[in-house]
């Protein structure tokens, strides 16, 4: 399964190919657009596909006895207006806590921020594994995992070495 951003095709569709099958929403043509990715294995236990926005998308799966929630995220990013921002995290945050407490959750979004390679003040959600300065995205972030109750499991950096993913799960 993969969170896929900047999708490129405009709508709200499915696409299947060599047995994967994509979920996507993008509604304006050169921007946003997110996308849930799952191989053969995992497709059939697909029960429902929540298109929120052009920024966020769940799927939820029912794999043996459990169900399981995917949230697809991608923040807006620095240079965008505040108000945008904030809607965003407050959709997500509804998105998240309309989540039933015995549902298993995973994140895995583009947050367009950096959380930094130092915990400080935010021991209970980062490890201390990331790398950098943290940033105003990387503090929404953190806030964010510290209020949702949830910790951040692991982090990629692009391959042009701009854009961090991070991946969210509910802590132990």
């Amino acid at each position: 399964m993969a969170c896929v951003h900047d999708i490129r095709w405009v709508r709200s569709k499915a696409r299947n190919d060599n047995g994967y099958k994509l979920w996507y929403f993008r509604g304006v043509k050169g921007k946003n657009g997110v996308g849930i990715l799952v191989d053969k294995d995992l497709r059939e236990s697909m029960v429902e596909v929540r298109r929120v926005s052009d920024r966020l998308m769940e799927i939820k799966l029912v794999v043996g006895g459990s169900t399981l929630n995917v949230i697809s995220p991608y923040a807006p990013q620095a240079g965008l207006d505040e108000e945008v921002k904030r809607c965003f995290w407050e959709v997500l945050d509804e998105v998240v806590w309309g989540i039933l407490p015995m549902e298993k959750l995973f994140i895995g979004g583009d947050f367009n921020g950096h959380i930094g390679s130092s915990a400080d003040g935010y021991a209970e959600v980062h490890g201390g594994f990331s790398f950098g300065v943290r940033n105003r995205g990387g503090m929404s972030l953190l806030d964010f995992a510290r209020t949702s109750e949830l910790v951040i499991v692991n982090s990629i950096l692009s391959e042009e070495g701009g854009a961090f993913g991070y991946i969210l799960e509910y802590g132990s």
